[in-house]
């Protein structure tokens, strides 16, 4: 009986030591593909949430400047033309 439970045992073991093995290839997988997505985002010319917020709101800004600027020509002009 002896013998049946050493092959068992080690069965079990040689399984567990499969499965840790297994466990690292999956977290050194991750590891690599993050790094990987990390290299390519930082390769790309993405804006972050903040950079592209102000950027819009300048944008905003330059829209209601020229509105503002374009309704003081059209006044001069009427004015000159008037």
């Amino acid at each position: 009986m002896q013998p049946g439970n050493k092959i068992f045992d080690d069965l079990s073991k040689l399984m567990t030591n499969a499965m840790g093995v297994a466990q690292g290839a999956r977290t050194e997988a991750e590891t690599a593909m993050k790094s990987l997505m990390d290299r390519w985002l930082a390769d790309r010319d993405f804006v972050t949430r903040e950079e592209f917020d102000a950027v819009r709101a300048m944008a905003q800004k330059a829209r209601e400047e020229n509105e503002s600027l374009k309704a003081r020509i059209d006044a001069l002009e009427s004015r000159l033309n008037g």
